[in-house]
Parts: structure tokens; C-alpha cells; sequence
């Protein structure tokens, strides 16, 4: 019989309150310590968490792309095409850093349907255009 475990996707960065408070406000989650660790903070959704920040007082920022323009860890975010601008505002007014904008072909209008920003900490997430809301059919995990 398998142990239950729990994985978590831990960025480390020099001020992990502030960071889990973007993506909290980023992702409607709610941001706190992690019990019995006070260099991690979780990011908590519907369900359960999503995202960990760890304190890393010698962090050095990621740069995007990477040279040699290969593709690199990063998160993609899912929004449903009709509340893609707004997400995309929401991003910027939080912090993020607008980095490159392309469409996937997946529209006849040839708008953009993959938007890479960075966050406050230098990572670069992705918001991706999907055809309905991800929320609607339970995309949170």
C-alpha cells in the first residue's frame, strides 16, 4: 500500500510573504506559513495547495527567456478566453511584469492566447487562454 503524500511546487525567493501574497491575490487562494516552518509559505486554492515560497535570503532572479532561448520551468495559469484581458490586467495591477505576448493559432481572430509575465521575484507564469472557464468544470487541480 502506497503512503499518502502530499507534493508541493516550491519556489525559493528573498521575501516569500509578499510573493504568496501575489499569487493569493493572483490565484483567489489564501496565503500563510507553512505549520512548523517559517521560511515556507503556502499558497492555498479550493483544492488544497497549489503553490509553496521558501525564504532564500541569496536568491538570484531567473532570467526569461534562458540563453540559448530554451524553454523553462514556469507556471501556466488557465483562463477562460472571455475574462483573458481581465486576468491579464489583474496581473499587472498585482505586480507582474508584462515579458511576451503569441497566439497558438487556436483562434480565428489571431489574438494572443499565451501571455508571459514575471512575477515580483523575477519567475515567469503564463496565462493561457482556454475555451471555457476553468473554475466552471473544476480545473483546480
Amino acid at each position: 500500500m502506497t503512503v499518502l503524500k502530499t507534493s508541493v511546487l516550491v519556489l525559493d525567493c528573498a521575501e516569500p510573504e509578499s510573493l504568496a501574497r501575489f499569487y493569493a491575490e493572483l490565484l483567489g487562494a489564501a496565503a500563510g506559513p507553512a505549520p512548523g516552518d517559517g521560511e515556507l509559505f503556502l499558497v492555498t486554492g479550493g483544492s488544497g495547495v497549489v503553490l509553496g515560497l521558501r525564504r532564500d535570503p541569496n536568491h538570484v532572479p531567473p532570467s526569461w527567456p534562458a540563453p540559448g532561448d530554451s524553454q523553462q520551468a514556469h507556471l501556466r495559469i488557465l483562463v477562460g478566453a472571455d475574462s483573458f484581458d481581465e486576468a491579464e490586467r489583474e496581473a499587472v495591477a498585482l505586480g507582474a511584469r508584462p515579458l511576451s505576448a503569441e497566439e497558438d493559432g487556436s483562434r480565428l481572430d489571431n489574438r494572443t492566447t499565451l501571455r508571459t509575465f514575471s512575477d515580483p521575484a523575477g519567475y515567469a507564469f503564463v496565462l493561457a487562454a482556454v475555451p471555457e472557464d476553468p473554475a466552471a468544470r473544476g480545473a483546480g487541480g
